[in-house]
């Protein structure tokens, strides 16, 4: 067991550059997780993590020192965990892991996700939460999306990255043009309600950024246009929410 209390430390320093730089985290091919959850889920599915970091305070907690008995860790003191700043209350445990590398080929016999530019972080760790939740297992995400692997999508995603196969810095016309099955894409012009929507698997959803959508020439490519029917007194979902209802409104058919 190492402690650190010195802001000077090389360590620690590394442990910051990785908290707030996609460059640092490009550059050296490594990621941040952030509690108990996200470390098993990493384990159980890709091994051991490389670097095990425990705040002081957290040392004796029943869940943290059952996962860190018998392994070397570094103890930071519990202000530099909260110096490091992943999130607004810190759990006391983090690891540092390798970011498995993007996959090169696209499945394209296979029921897919493509996300188009959605920068929010939340919003792509919870569609992949979504996606790996109603079975399918990959996603490609065009350039303009926020990186997969950094520690705010991560957390997000709660272990889903783990058990998808994830593309990033896609090419979503190319997987569009090439793929085998009916592409659906939620828009408004020209689209028919998901209920009465009739399509052949495999199945490839687009969902958009928020605020401006799908790309007008990947709606142009899809096969199918869709909307999600909307009696209530409001004009538009978060993608999350309109992902979620129709995956699981096409697990609800496949099941039937």
């Amino acid at each position: 067991m190492k402690l650190i209390q010195s802001r000077d430390n090389v360590f620690f320093k590394q442990l910051k550059k990785l908290a707030e730089s996609g460059r640092e985290r490009r550059k050296t091919g490594l990621t941040l997780l952030d509690g108990v959850h996200l470390v098993e889920a990493f384990e159980a599915a890709r091994g051991p993590v490389e670097t095990l970091v425990v705040a002081e305070s957290a040392l004796e907690t029943d869940e943290i020192s059952r996962l860190t008995a018998g392994r070397d860790i570094v103890v930071l003191a519990d202000s530099l965990m909260r110096e490091i700043g992943l999130v607004d209350t810190p759990s006391g445990l983090l690891a540092v892991v390798a970011q498995p590398k993007s996959l090169a080929a696209v499945d394209l016999e296979n029921d897919a996700v493509l996300l188009d530019g959605v920068q929010d972080p939340g919003n792509v760790g919870t569609l992949l939460r979504t996606a790996a939740a109603a079975g399918v297992r990959q996603v490609l995400l065009s350039s303009a999306c926020a990186a997969a692997w950094s520690p705010k999508v991560l957390r997000a995603g709660q272990g889903a990255h783990f058990v998808l196969d994830i593309v990033e810095d896609a090419d979503l016309v190319a997987a569009v043009r090439d793929y085998r099955g009916t592409v659906a894409v939620t828009c408004l012009d020209g689209a028919v309600s998901l209920y009465e929507a009739r399509w052949q698997a495999p199945l490839a959803w687009i969902f958009g950024a928020e605020g401006l959508g799908v790309s007008p020439e990947l709606i142009a490519a899809a096969d199918l246009r869709i909307k999600i029917p909307m009696p209530g007194a409001v004009e538009s979902l978060n993608v999350g929410a309109a992902a979620a209802i129709c995956l699981f409104e096409a697990l609800r058919r496949r099941l039937d």
